[in-house]
């Protein structure tokens, strides 16, 4: 299989479809399904969804966007049993374009669908909601759209005359409210958005490139910049290099200004009520909305690596979490070869750094490659005692809470 992004599917001796997924990293990916610890790091519905399989096949995509959007499709169609009894019907996500005027592109759960004005077009279900909105984020820069408006008070409802708003006014909407765009320009952003989500990447290059050429020969030169901006973004989407280089070299990762760090730690009082935790720094901060909570289920009483090793499997399990740049783990040398096992099942390369402590628990050394730790020293430490801080908090809430009942 192609270390590239894509689609892999799981059949039975029928080729009847049984799971559906995408991936970065087609290879990497579907290998992970075969580690020795799968019913402890996906459940019991994968597992036996594995066991059931004969075959397996991808499709390969351009970038992780259209990967995204394949998937949907695919799940949409097949209904695979394995992806729907994984998540029940309100918890998917759906981007719904609404029948209006001057249609609004939203992200909606499933739960809300219901509630949303009549759509002209739904696609979906997407199983992967933070990529999603990510996604979002890159097709807005390439056509930009309006998802919410607050009608201007003077003009009631109408969106024509409205004050320009801040989005329209950092690019990432034509210009509605404040009438810039008309409806029939408007009308021909939504349908190239319509058509990138249903999948019809290559037509819409051609649209764009016959748009393109249109434009210029009326002399509307202003109009055919945007298309060949629109059609260069499109045929160049940065997502795939992006997430492909983190885990390429750690040196590459140093450039990067945006520098995602995790750290995990273990905590138990002589082997009860263990519990684990991941905590994330993001550039220099601590990002509390996304510290997470493990209650260690496998791992015997003590076994510190063997806590770490199944707190980390389940991590990598939820593909919808960005991925770090840098795992930091508590402890030397055993800590850091338990976290280096688990990336190699997942054929996952991020660099590990351990750090030790004293006896009074003060960091005394950070083991690892040591240009990130001269660079990233102060954030390897902040996440390392966020991660022991959380874990002793999260362990005697819990042991509290045994000893109450």
């Amino acid at each position: 299989m192609p270390d590239s992004p894509g689609v892999y599917f799981f059949l039975d001796k029928r080729k009847k479809v049984l799971y559906i997924g995408k991936a970065t990293d087609l290879k990497s990916r579907v290998r992970s399904y075969f580690s020795n610890d799968l019913a402890r790091t996906r459940g019991p519905i994968i597992t036996a969804m594995v066991e059931k399989a004969k075959t397996i096949d991808w499709r390969q995509t351009d970038s992780v966007l259209e990967a995204l959007i394949l998937e949907a499709n695919l799940i949409k169609n097949y209904k695979p049993e394995a992806n729907t009894d994984l998540k029940d019907d309100k918890s998917w996500n759906y981007v719904v374009v609404t029948k209006e005027d001057f249609p609004r592109i939203l992200l909606v759960r499933g739960k809300e669908l219901a509630a949303q004005i009549p759509p002209a077009h739904t696609f979906g279900p997407f199983p992967h909601g933070l990529q999603l909105k990510e996604a979002l984020k890159i097709i807005r820069k390439i056509f930009p759209y309006r998802d919410t408006c607050i009608p201007c008070p003077e003009q009631g409802r109408s969106l024509v005359r409205c004050k320009a708003c801040f989005n329209a006014a950092i690019g990432l909407c034509p210009g509605v409210c404040s009438g810039v765009v008309t409806k029939t320009e408007y009308r021909k952003i939504v349908r190239r958005i319509v058509m990138l989500f249903q999948g019809k990447k290559v037509q819409l290059i051609k649209s764009l490139a016959r748009d393109m050429k249109a434009a210029a020969k009326a002399e509307k030169f202003e109009e055919a910049a945007r298309l060949r901006k629109q059609l260069f973004a499109l045929q160049h989407i940065q997502d795939v290099s992006l997430i492909k280089d983190e885990f390429r070299s750690p040196s590459a990762m140093l450039d990067r200004r945006a520098m995602r760090i995790e750290a995990y730690d273990v905590a138990h009082l002589g082997g009860s009520a263990a519990v684990g935790v991941m905590t994330v720094v993001e550039d220099g901060q601590a990002n509390k909305n996304e510290y997470r909570k493990f209650k260690i289920k496998t791992a015997k009483a003590g076994d510190d690596t063997g806590a770490l090793r199944e707190i980390l499997s389940r991590r990598l399990g939820h593909d919808e979490w960005p991925m770090p740049r840098i795992i930091v783990v508590d402890g030397s040398s055993g800590q850091m070869n338990a976290a280096q096992k688990v990336l190699d099942e997942y054929g996952i390369r991020v660099p590990i750094v351990g750090v030790t402590k004293d006896e009074r628990h003060r960091a005394r050394e950070i083991k690892g490659d040591r240009t990130i730790i001269a660079t990233r020293e102060r954030d390897i430490l902040l996440a390392n005692a966020e991660a022991h801080r959380f874990a002793i908090g999260y362990h005697r809430a819990k042991r509290a809470k045994t000893f109450l009942q």
